[in-house]
């Protein structure tokens, strides 16, 4: 077993969403890794028990699995009911489940840009707010949020939401940090993951040098959180590209086009 991240308690519980693939799934090995027991929450239960199995075998750790489609007010329930447990305390939040729109705004349909809104926001919010209950009590806790570059970038309505995790993250992180909680907002870029794949889109619109591996972004951002940083900018070219972001008219860092395949 590899050291732990700076900060890091042994044997907490860490509860991650999205946790079958992509980032997820590499936030949940990584916490694995360190030792810490870990609630698995996705749509696909089969998956779920596929990694947890996986996980258990490999680092030994206990791993929950918690199907519950986040999209949904059902879903949201079952999870926030399963962080508000006193008797199994959660100390670490992934909210890293997403999903991303080929579209145009204009080209969605509005049930669609909704569903994409509630994931990336409200249930965000939501299971933030029942972590954090638990997590004044005892004076400590780890709240992790998946955002994005495209946080600081024009970029369609995922844009708009990953700027609000980037604001409620970083207040967060400021207002709780003396009551022993971290909160950092995660900003990858490109990554490779499946999360292009599942939305159709051409990758070939990204050049290579772009593309950062879900190891590395990982990596940092349990880093920095453990650190008690707000913002995580994984990459040393991500952290220039946001760097010109503040400086540059709009137009010119809106990025690339998206491209079905």
């Amino acid at each position: 077993m590899t050291a732990e991240t700076p900060g890091a308690t042994p044997a907490s519980t860490a509860l991650v969403t999205g946790a079958t693939a992509g980032l997820g799934a590499e936030f949940a090995r990584q916490l694995a890794e360190q030792g810490h027991r870990l609630v698995l929450v996705a749509r696909d239960a089969g998956r779920l028990r596929a990694v947890a199995e996986e996980l258990e075998n490999t680092f030994g750790v206990t791993a929950e699995v918690l199907p519950a489609d986040l999209t949904e007010d059902t879903g949201v329930a079952a999870v926030v009911a399963r962080l508000a447990d006193p008797a199994r305390p959660v100390e670490i939040l992934v909210n890293n489940a997403g999903m991303g729109l080929l579209r145009s705004f204009a080209e969605n349909p509005i049930e669609d840009e909704k569903r994409h809104l509630k994931l990336h926001v409200e249930t965000a919010m939501e299971l933030s707010h029942a972590a954090l209950q638990g997590m004044l009590q005892r004076g400590s806790g780890r709240i992790i949020n998946v955002a994005s570059v495209a946080a600081f970038l024009p970029r369609e309505t995922y844009s708009a939401a990953k700027a609000w995790l980037l604001s409620f993250s970083r207040w967060a992180n400021i207002a709780y940090a003396s009551r022993g909680i971290h909160v950092t907002a995660v900003c990858p870029g490109f990554t490779h993951t499946e999360f292009h794949d599942r939305m159709g889109m051409d990758k070939s619109v990204a050049p290579s040098w772009m593309w950062l591996s879900a190891e590395q972004v990982v990596r940092e951002g349990l880093a920095d959180n453990a650190r008690g940083r707000g913002v995580s900018i994984p990459s040393r070219r991500y952290k220039a590209l946001v760097a010109a972001a503040r400086l540059l008219p709009a137009k010119l860092v809106a990025g690339p086009p998206r491209r079905a395949k």
